[in-house]
């Protein structure tokens, strides 16, 4: 996994800048790597497109990159739940601490629409629609 999104992230930095990156389908995964290429998207200047759904690491996006440069279309979903730490084995625990940091970071629209669904917890909650678009601009 690590592998292929540094190969992924090589392939972005080498190619020419564009204009935006498209996010239409992404169901995350381990944080860490999501948190380093949000990071070089946000250094880049590019636009974000959500487009689709953007669940769990992805909603990183939302601490990182400069909401002025994210926007939103009607096939757009977030969806977020409680961080959890998975060992060797591939169980997963309870993550309370990486849990609080993550949802303390989050924009305040965003933190209290969460707070309103009932926190973040195992169950995940989706935000889309009017409720997003009153967040985030439409894509243009």
């Amino acid at each position: 996994m690590r592998r292929a999104l540094f190969l992924f992230v090589a392939l972005v930095c080498a190619a020419p800048a564009r204009a935006e990156v498209r996010i239409e389908a992404s169901s995350g995964g381990e944080a860490t790597s999501f948190l380093t290429y949000f990071e070089l998207l946000r250094r880049s200047g590019e636009r974000v497109v959500i487009d689709g759904p953007c669940f769990s690491a992805c909603t990183l996006v939302l601490d990182i990159v400069p909401l002025s440069r994210i926007c939103v279309t009607p096939r757009a979903v977030l969806g977020f739940h409680a961080a959890k730490l998975i060992d060797q084995m591939g169980e997963e625990f309870p993550a309370p601490r990486a849990t609080r940091i993550v949802a303390d970071a989050y924009p305040a629209p965003i933190r209290h629409w969460i707070e309103r669904h009932g926190g973040l917890t195992s169950r995940p909650i989706f935000l889309s629609g009017r409720e997003l678009d009153a967040m985030y601009p439409l894509c243009r």
